[in-house]
């Protein structure tokens, strides 16, 4: 017998992955979708545009869980000159309506709209010096990324797919009211959307979406898991606060930077060939799989992968079981010189493939942090491309991490200005 929760949450998750008036029509008629979804109140949105925290739900170990749904648009303005200042108007009156359309909430839906370097040079000005902000680059020897130098990013998110499509047609002028409100300006007056990608987390949606091309048959994706490679992400003790990444000075003070990296998964090799303690090794390190530090998907540790204790291990790891851990390596380069996190990290899977109508597991991995070199210097760690050297059985992909089951496939680089410059920013703009 089909249990009806998880049909309604598959449909919820095709639903936003198709888009369009037709998909939210049928969100809107789907049984159990929660009732109306509460509205917004502009003069209780919070400064940052990435304050996301306080308003999305927590597990039992204060772990964030973010929104299910999440859509991302990337939009490019015309020509090649700076926007007007009609155009910033536009933008802002068509921003207005989702604030006033939904709670800033996971129950409503919380948005961002970033700005890459590109956007910046169509101006005379520079950023301030203060701001690290380069174009894209690749960030290992064996990656070849197509890079994200849109204009514009928006990051619209909701626990309600019905919400999440519904405030994006809005933002695409497709629809006269939003949530209610009226709406008479929209993203696309100024700008065209180039691309749309979509995504998911949260237990039950990976397992519910595993039929994707890049994970083998079968139900190997753990029921209770949010991710496609089954154990838990994101524990609060191993993330940067959101006012660690926060400009605290400066024109766009309560801004951050964001980094959007897109990552194709092949995962037969993951499931097939490796059992459970050798996941927890690359994912973890070999020391979480010899303790046995992990069970399950990772529930019982709570709101502290204990990564920590494992970093400096790293070399000796490598030589003593011939491998070494994703986490354990990122974790090298993510940390400042009193020891604290330097990225946020908000990932989330998806079954788009850019670009065609294929289902292919791939997940999209934004990081907030005050300069993007930080993330540069973390991917880097993360690459392990030093370990080859300490011993033959931890090669470039093989044993080293999980590189063997991730590919990447696209990079961008944005900032994300405080709310007050939100619409179409100059590079300084409070001159």
């Amino acid at each position: 017998m089909t249990d009806p929760d998880l049909s309604r949450r598959a449909l919820l998750k095709t639903a936003v992955a198709v888009g369009g008036a037709s998909a939210l029509s049928a969100c809107l008629d789907a049984p159990g979708t929660g009732g109306p979804v509460p509205t917004g109140d502009p003069a209780n949105k919070p400064d940052s545009q990435h304050a996301w925290r306080e308003y999305i739900r927590t597990d039992d170990h204060g772990n964030s869980l973010l929104p299910r749904h999440q859509v991302l648009l990337y939009a490019t303005l015309p020509g090649d000159g700076p926007p007007s200042e009609s155009d910033r108007e536009t933008l802002e009156s068509a921003l207005s309506v989702l604030d006033r359309a939904y709670e800033w909430s996971a129950e409503g839906v919380v948005h961002s709209v970033a700005y890459s370097p590109s956007y910046f040079e169509r101006f005379e000005d520079d950023l301030p010096e203060a701001i690290d902000l380069p174009d894209p680059t690749p960030l290992s020897s064996f990656e070849e990324p197509t890079f994200d130098t849109q204009d514009i990013l928006v990051h619209l998110a909701s626990d309600r797919a019905a919400a999440v499509l519904e405030a994006e047609q809005a933002l695409r002028g497709r629809r006269d009211r939003a949530n209610g409100v009226e709406v008479r300006a929209s993203l696309t007056d100024v700008a065209t959307v180039d691309s749309r990608r979509t995504g998911f987390i949260g237990a039950g949606l990976p397992a519910e979406n595993q039929d994707a091309e890049g994970i083998p048959e079968g139900d190997h994706v753990p029921e209770a898991s949010p991710l496609f490679m089954g154990f838990k992400a994101g524990f609060v003790g191993n993330q940067a606060s959101e006012d660690a990444v926060t400009f605290d000075s400066g024109p766009f003070a309560g801004g951050t930077t964001k980094t959007m990296t897109n990552l194709r998964q092949r995962l037969d090799d993951w499931y097939v060939e490796q059992d459970d303690s050798e996941r927890i090794a690359e994912m973890f390190s070999p020391g979480h799989a010899e303790d046995g530090l992990v069970e399950g998907v990772g529930e019982n540790l709570g709101s502290d992968s204990r990564i920590d204790q494992f970093v400096d291990d790293i070399e000796d790891d490598a030589r003593e079981f011939g491998r070494v851990g994703h986490a354990q390596k990122a974790a090298r380069g993510n940390r400042d010189d009193e020891g604290n996190v330097k990225l946020l990290r908000r990932h989330f899977e998806s079954t788009d493939d850019i670009g065609s109508d294929q289902s292919v597991a791939s997940l999209h991995f934004p990081t907030l942090q005050t300069a993007v070199s930080d993330f540069e210097d973390v991917w880097e760690a993360m690459a392990g491309e030093d370990l080859p050297a300490v011993t033959p059985a931890v090669r470039q992909r093989v044993n080293n991490g999980i590189l063997e089951y991730i590919f990447v496939r696209r990079r961008g680089y944005f900032l994300v200005p405080p709310r007050r410059h939100r619409s179409l920013p100059t590079p300084r703009p409070d001159a």
